[in-house]
């Protein structure tokens, strides 16, 4: 036999003996399974939602509270708290005022704090605040300088409208002090105020009126009873300005003062709200203002007054 016939017949050996080799592999190495898709289970710490994290709400105490809260100011006018006058409807903010009267006898009566603090929302249409008792410094020789006392106030919303349904807020409140002032500055008892709110707009002009008394718990004779009507009118001009005017008038029964009536009219500009960003759900911002409370009647504790006040909205 030829050589090259040898070569050939072993070549052609080589190729089938591979053939059957491959083939025997084949049966013996099963293919790989393709894999099955994963069970939907809510149980399941493998399968996650599909949705964004910006979408998905998010859980926890603040988050509520700011939700509720959100919910709640969107559903009343978005007028910013006036100078002297308190706010027809809800606020969240803390708020710090100060004012400087001027007595008849020509000394200056700083107030520091002004009796304002916390304003917060912890339930729909309901406010909690807690003031800080104010300091008072006297710039006499006659009065001792100390804080004031401590008070607190809890007020709900009867009903309101934002801009687009009604324009309107109407809220009740019953606040109190306690006697905790320094060197008589405070009173000897402690009071209760049972105020109620109102307010309606007409486009960019709006008017707000509380009407509220103080009502001491004990020595009513001694220290009588205040009435108090204020009421404010304001304009909103361009993007941050409200220019204001307010009215405050108190009527006296018994104590001291009984059967006078003192009036004030306080023009004021407050600025507002510059917001810390541009987020429309960021409610964090800043608004201030100030005003000059100007005695109307003959009878009056004080000729006029600087009001200052700075609030922090969160």
């Amino acid at each position: 036999m030829k050589p090259q016939t040898v070569l050939r017949l072993a070549l052609a050996m080589l190729v089938l003996g591979g053939r059957t080799f491959a083939q025997q592999e084949a049966v013996v190495i099963p293919p790989a399974e393709t894999p099955k898709p994963a069970l939907i289970n809510s149980a399941s710490t493998a399968v996650q939602p599909t949705s964004s994290p910006a979408v998905r709400k998010e859980s926890g105490f603040f988050n509520s509270w700011e939700e509720r809260m959100r919910d709640t100011l969107a559903q009343q006018p978005s007028w910013p708290i006036p100078l002297v006058t308190a706010s027809s409807g809800l606020v969240e903010c803390f708020r710090s005022d100060f004012s400087r009267q001027i007595t008849p006898t020509g000394t200056d009566t700083w107030n520091y704090g002004n009796s304002k603090g916390a304003n917060l929302i912890p339930w729909y249409n309901t406010e909690f605040d807690t003031a800080v008792p104010p300091y008072i410094q006297h710039n006499s020789a006659k009065a001792e300088d100390g804080f004031g006392d401590f008070s607190m106030l809890l007020k709900y919303r009867l009903a309101a409208a934002d801009a687009a349904h009604g324009n309107y807020s109407f809220s009740a409140s019953l606040g109190s002090t306690l006697p905790t002032g320094s060197y008589k500055n405070g009173s000897q008892d402690a009071t209760v105020l049972p105020t109620i709110y109102g307010g309606k707009g007409f486009g960019r002009f709006d008017v707000q009126s509380s009407l509220g008394a103080t009502l001491p718990v004990a020595d009513t004779l001694k220290l009588g009873r205040v009435v108090a009507w204020n009421t404010v009118a304001q304009y909103h001009v361009g993007k941050f300005f409200w220019p204001e005017i307010e009215d405050n008038s108190f009527f006296y029964h018994a104590g001291p003062n009984d059967g006078r009536v003192q009036n004030f009219v306080t023009p004021g500009l407050i600025f507002s709200k510059v917001k810390f960003q541009r987020d429309s759900l960021y409610s964090n911002a800043l608004v201030f203002g100030g005003g000059m409370q100007i005695a109307t009647t003959q009878f009056h504790t004080y000729n006029h007054a600087l009001v200052l006040t700075v609030r922090t909205l969160f």
